[in-house]
């Protein structure tokens, strides 16, 4: 098995280290995609408007963007075991604030909290799956296929409670992501990891922005960007689009949504497993040019079994370019802790303003033409990947001798 050439050669020491990584990767997939199923019924319980749902979920993206810096700076000073304990600390405190209020105020800090926590988990499993396989691409799809997995089953801890015992059981819901964020903890703490003081001369390289020089950096910021332009408008609009353009009924457009997300977590299972088997820049011309493929083909067909087909082929091409690229900055990202953060700020923010973008297209042109623009950040993603793939083959290490 692939799995296998990741993990060959580890001491017993890093081989914990990584299935730790794993574990708490997988359940900050359950935590982070939960509140899609969970805000309905939070909203009838603490009788919450549209608008403050909307705000509740803009302070949790809030605080996942925060804790890129956060993470990066403040093992610097306590370390990076005492650092990701006191951080992921903060999913513990939103989900009993969560139970127990219904202030606004505090339910935006509630998931302000979980925000942090999800984003420093990211930032730490992330960067220490780069650093104990040395930047394999198999591990980090691993990685993220397990996130996947754990957003998949997201929804059924609200539904199965919910379900049996009636709306007002998401409390037990909460009360499961609680214990859930417990293991999560109980995994961080028996991590082999010591927190030693840090030497004054290395603090300064440890906070170094010298990153910022490495032009893998810069084209891997470009990559995530774009890609997470694609994702995040993809999966905000592809409903609304089918279902608007009368293409689909509401049941079919939410199974075609459903589809999408279970195939982008069989895309990065293979690139798990199969990814050291290509060069990394191959295997990203190939899956962006596979996105594209299937984007193109997605609206260009009403039937529903072709929609499916397309579906199925984009989530798979999607699945592993996020993981890939994160590896292609692999070297800034072991030299320097700053580095993981501003990759996901700066990616981030991609996902942030495409579906808003989408939306100023959608509601002055139609939802058309919303869907239409996804392709200009398709093909700027596509030109990142190709500049990529130039510098592998031109072995090019400043932009200035381009």
């Amino acid at each position: 098995m692939e799995k296998q050439s990741f993990y060959r050669g580890l001491n017993k020491q890093d081989q914990l280290l990584l299935t730790s990584s794993f574990f708490t990767f997988f359940i900050s997939g359950i935590y982070a995609m939960v509140f899609g199923s969970l805000l309905p019924y939070l909203s009838e319980s603490y009788q919450l408007s549209d608008t403050m749902s909307g705000l509740l979920v803009s302070f949790h993206q809030a605080g996942n963007l925060l804790a890129g810096l956060i993470a990066g700076i403040l093992p610097i000073y306590l370390g990076k075991k005492r650092s990701i304990l006191f951080l992921c600390s903060f999913v513990l405190l939103g989900f009993l604030m969560i139970i127990f209020t219904g202030q606004p105020l505090f339910l935006l800090l509630a998931f302000f909290a979980i925000g942090i926590s999800r984003g420093s988990i990211s930032n730490f499993d992330n960067q220490m799956v780069n650093d104990v396989t040395k930047s394999s691409p198999a591990a980090l799809n691993l990685l993220h296929g397990l996130f996947a997995i754990g957003a998949l089953l997201a929804p059924f801890v609200v539904m199965i409670p919910t379900t049996v015992f009636g709306n007002q059981a998401w409390k037990i819901s909460c009360g499961i992501l609680f214990l859930l964020a417990l293991l999560s903890q109980g995994a961080l703490f028996k991590m082999p990891l010591k927190d030693e003081p840090v030497p004054i001369e290395k603090k300064q390289t440890q906070i170094s922005y010298a990153f910022f020089k490495d032009n893998y950096f810069w084209i891997t910021v470009m990559i995530l960007f774009f890609y997470l332009c694609v994702e995040a408008a993809v999966s905000s609009w592809l409903v609304t689009y089918l279902v608007d353009s009368h293409i689909l009924s509401i049941g079919q457009s939410q199974t075609i949504a459903s589809l999408l997300w279970f195939a982008i977590l069989i895309g990065r299972l293979i690139c798990g497993f199969y990814g050291d088997r290509l060069k990394r820049s191959h295997l990203l011309l190939i899956i962006s040019l596979g996105t594209i493929f299937f984007y193109f083909l997605l609206l260009s067909t009403q039937r529903f079994a072709l929609i499916s087909f397309a579906t199925l082929g984009l989530g798979i091409s999607m699945g592993g370019i996020y993981p890939t690229a994160m590896t292609v900055a692999g070297p800034s990202i072991s030299a320097y802790p700053m580095a993981m953060g501003w990759l996901l700020i700066m990616g981030g923010i991609g996902g942030i303003a495409m579906p808003f973008v989408t939306g100023i297209l959608s509601s002055n042109y139609g939802i058309f033409a919303g869907m239409l623009a996804i392709i200009g950040a398709l093909a700027f993603m596509l030109i990142s990947v190709s500049l990529y793939a130039w510098f592998e083959k031109n072995k090019k290490p400043k932009l200035d001798q381009l």
